[in-house]
């Protein structure tokens, strides 16, 4: 409701992991009772989450097909989305999923009704760039636009985790840092508005300090659409002073490589703003929380 009210649209992700190895009664039915909760809070939009699982199995698409029809069916969702396994061209999904199924894509798309939307993180799971070849050989084998799932701000994968990513959006800083040779960076809102059927961004772990670079990314649509200026969101200036300040050191530095000094000083800095929640998570985070979960594969 409260979403409802801030012209948003409210939405859960379902992972029915690996339910494709025994689709059998059993199973469909602790799949249908699932889906029954989820209809008791009326959410207008349903994922349906095929990624970081088990991709190297004979007759994978038209089992996901058919796990995600069943959903369909007995779901009061109004949009219906759909991540599949393989949602980049990066051999990362390969080293930790299997074999990519011979025409998997194709026959997704070609399956899939076409009001489904379909997750797409670009050439990588974490990309630097999103060519219009690229997403529109992508729209050819999904047979409609993909829908950008920009792993941006995001720092769950291993090599993140000791990162705060906290610049703005357009020129993905983050990648630049630790890449051994990127790329130029490329962020083209004409490109992803041409060849993309929307944008999603992942944020961090760090809820609080993910509207930073979200705020960010939110005034660079309303200029590439012409639209008003939104006004200025009170993000807590004093911290704000002091993110802006020690920003290089904890976007770029990274946590393995403070000197314990530089540490002490970052936790004396951060613990004077506590309770301020931006400063809660910067400190909880210099204390180790929000280590790296080796269930998060990739």
């Amino acid at each position: 409701h409260h979403a409802a009210q801030q012209g948003l649209a409210f939405g859960v992700g379902l992972s029915p992991f690996e339910l494709y190895r025994d689709f059998s009664g059993s199973q469909r039915e602790l799949l249908l009772r699932k889906v029954e909760q989820l209809n008791q809070l009326t959410c207008p939009l349903l994922a349906v989450l095929f990624d970081d699982m088990l991709g190297a199995l004979p007759g994978l698409a038209e089992t996901q097909l058919a796990i995600f029809d069943c959903i369909r069916q007995h779901s009061n969702a109004q949009h219906f989305l759909f991540c599949p396994t393989y949602y980049s061209d990066d051999p990362l999904l390969v080293k930790h999923f299997g074999e990519q199924p011979n025409r998997y894509l194709e026959i997704v798309g070609q399956a899939l009704p076409a009001e489904v939307q379909v997750f797409w993180t670009g050439p990588k799971v974490i990309s630097h760039s999103y060519p219009s070849e690229h997403l529109q050989s992508v729209a050819a084998r999904l047979q409609r636009k993909p829908l950008l799932w920009d792993n941006y701000p995001v720092n769950d994968a291993q090599r993140l985790t000791g990162h705060l990513h906290l610049l703005p959006f357009a020129t993905r800083p983050h990648q630049q840092a630790l890449a051994a040779n990127p790329p130029a960076p490329s962020f083209s809102f004409a490109t992803i508005a041409q060849h993309c059927s929307g944008l999603l961004a992942n944020p961090m772990n760090q809820a609080a300090l993910s509207q930073l670079s979200l705020q960010s990314l939110g005034q660079l649509w309303r200029q590439h659409c012409n639209l008003p200026e939104s006004a200025p969101t009170e993000l807590h200036g004093a911290v704000i002073a002091l993110l802006q300040q020690d920003c290089a050191q904890l976007q770029f530095t990274g946590l393995p490589n403070f000197s314990a000094t530089d540490k002490k000083k970052l936790l004396q800095r951060y613990q004077e703003q506590l309770p301020n929640p931006l400063a809660a998570e910067v400190y909880e985070w210099l204390q180790g929380g929000y280590a790296f979960d080796p269930a998060c594969l990739t």
